[in-house]
């Protein structure tokens, strides 16, 4: 092999190469076509030498939405987003996004480029020596380091493998300067190319533990079917609603399943979420897992009931209750299982038990809806006014994403509309973080084409909000919804010491944030009554470009952490509501 170190005359391409060309191939070779990230010391060659090669570069503001993006690439289909960050703080920055994303087991691969090894070890004080590969591992799925450009084709299909195989999740790649700028004869490297075969393989289940989940399904007298976001990321909707409709079992879908059944459904128990937990005596958890989110098995749960549960790892079942019928196998694997031997049983559900609950779904729907309408005229608008404008529009428009995130803002908005197609609702998931908003809107508009909305807190925005720059750059279908109440969970915090600085809660109630989508080309707008906020919706979504509405609402609107207050420490006082 013929090779020389960087520092020396430059490579004569097309008949010499460097690690970075090497390193673009082998992504493109793996199918891998869409790349978020911004670049620096020491991959910026690299982020050109990709879009040579056909991939998509989408250059952000700040490393950790370009990792959100690649995250919510990852869910949406199914095959590895792609992050690329310099060393360092770049590299920190994009890692808190494949941390979540190993968290809500969405496949994607990090790539930074790292120090010369020498100095890092030695502890000399080279630039930007951090040992990247440590701080990584044990917070991703995977972390490799490659050293030499021999190794980058085998590095790309191991992290596409982990990323994408049994439990998905973020898989780290360290590239070491060295290795990027290393100098390589074309024809030496081209035996290093290759496409890696069935990179996400069938995991079969037992088929006695299919038996016994059907054996137990059947015995119930009151089942439920509780579907999570992993149902939707297995891209089996058919499945699923066979599997719904030939038992005649009721769902409850968790917020980022809405949709993979339509939540007006005649089975859809989406309103019921406590008649379920105490009620029900077996429960089958499709791509969902006994966490915080369903009070890990306990709490409101019937301490009686038993589940099934469908998982492709099996370090998840007995996690917080035990799993009297688990079924360990990729969920297209599992679901076919269980649909192909179900004629085999008879369901012996109790006749009222679904009555019961659609009488208790239409008795709860017609009271939100005259909650929503009570409020539909409050001036300055409420959440409730606000929502009350969008829901008929955005339920109008069943093709559009939707992207969620604040305190109030995400759990009145995931309470209010219905959503009737998969994947098609994104949001801030198993941690429940703020600051996955503008990253998740580019990557569910790059990755699928389609339109996408976000209705983001004034706090929640704040994260993320320079990357409506990206938005605009890229000519985007975006339009972003600013709920601005002046604060985090609302405007009226009381600083108590009195001396004249704003609450800890305390942001802008006269904050402007249409003129940030302004200043780089988007449609701006801002909203005070339901009748324009209407409008510009409306106006926003058929124009397919970027567009950024400020929705004026009240300071007082909103309480406390949403619907988890629960989960606070008990104040000494309560300076907000």
């Amino acid at each position: 092999m013929t090779t020389q170190a960087s520092s020396a005359a430059a490579p004569h391409f097309p008949e010499q190469i460097t690690g970075m060309y090497i390193l673009a191939k082998a992504l493109k070779n793996a199918g891998l076509d869409t790349m978020y990230g911004l670049v620096g010391i020491p991959v910026t060659d690299f982020a050109y030498l990709c879009q040579q090669q056909g991939i998509k570069f989408v250059g952000f503001r700040f490393e950790q939405q370009a990792g959100m993006a690649a995250a919510t690439h990852g869910y949406l289909t199914g095959k590895p987003g792609l992050l690329l960050t310099v060393s360092s703080l770049g590299f920190l920055n994009g890692l808190t996004a494949t941390i979540n994303a190993t968290v809500n087991c969405y496949p994607m691969i990090q790539i930074s480029g790292s120090s010369d090894r020498e100095p890092v070890d030695m502890g000399q004080g080279g630039y930007e020596d951090l040992d990247q590969l440590n701080v990584a591992k044990g917070l991703v799925k995977a972390a490799f380091r490659v050293n030499d450009p021999k190794d980058i084709p085998t590095a790309v299909a191991r992290a596409y493998r982990a990323a994408v195989s049994g439990r998905p999740g973020g898989v780290y790649l360290d590239i070491t300067t060295p290795c990027l700028g290393q100098i390589v004869d074309a024809k030496t490297a081209e035996p290093w190319y290759f496409t890696p075969v069935d990179p996400c393989p069938k995991m079969i289940p037992a088929p006695d533990s299919v038996d016994r989940a059907l054996k137990l399904l059947a015995s119930a007298k009151r089942p439920a079917i509780l579907l999570g976001k992993g149902a939707a990321y297995a891209q089996i909707d058919d499945k699923i609603k066979a599997l719904v409709e030939k038992t005649g079992i009721p769902f409850y879908p968790m917020s980022m399943a809405k949709g993979l059944m339509p939540d007006n459904h005649p089975l859809s128990a989406l309103a019921c979420r406590s008649t379920i937990m105490e009620k029900a005596d077996v429960v089958m958890l499709v791509g969902a897992r006994l966490n915080w989110l369903l009070s890990r098995g306990h709490g409101k749960w019937n301490p009686e009931g038993k589940f099934i549960q469908l998982d492709i790892d099996p370090d998840e079942m007995d996690c917080n209750r035990p799993i009297a019928a688990p079924v360990v196998g990729d969920l297209d694997s599992s679901v076919s299982a269980i649909l192909e031997k179900l004629p085999n049983y008879k369901m012996s559900m109790d006749p009222s038990w679904v009555s019961g609950l659609q009488a208790e779904t239409k008795e709860k729907n017609g009271k939100f809806a005259e909650r929503l309408a009570s409020h539909a005229k409050d001036m300055p608008m409420t959440h409730w006014a606000a929502l009350n404008a969008i829901k008929p529009i955005i339920e109008g428009n069943p093709d559009v994403i939707l992207v969620n995130e604040g305190a109030n803002t995400l759990d009145d908005t995931r309470d209010t509309i219905d959503m009737f197609k998969p994947r098609h609702r994104i949001d801030c998931a198993t941690w429940a973080i703020m600051g996955m908003g503008m990253g998740s809107v580019i990557g569910a508009a790059v990755s699928t084409g389609k339109s996408v909305v976000a209705i983001e807190g004034d706090s929640a925005f704040g994260f993320s909000g320079m990357e409506v720059a990206t938005i605009c750059r890229f000519k985007l279908p975006c339009t972003v919804v600013v709920f601005n109440n002046g604060g985090i969970y609302n405007g009226i915090g009381v600083n108590m010491a009195h001396n004249g600085d704003p609450a800890p809660t305390t942001l802008d109630i006269n904050a402007r944030y249409e003129k940030i989508g302004e200043a780089f080309g988007a449609k701006g707008y801002y909203v005070t009554t339901p009748e324009e906020l209407k409008a510009a919706l409306t106006e926003s979504i058929a124009s397919k470009k970027p567009c950024i509405i400020n929705v004026q609402l009240a300071a007082d609107s909103g309480k406390e952490s949403g619907h988890i207050g629960y989960l606070n420490p008990e104040a000494l006082q309560h300076p907000i509501a």
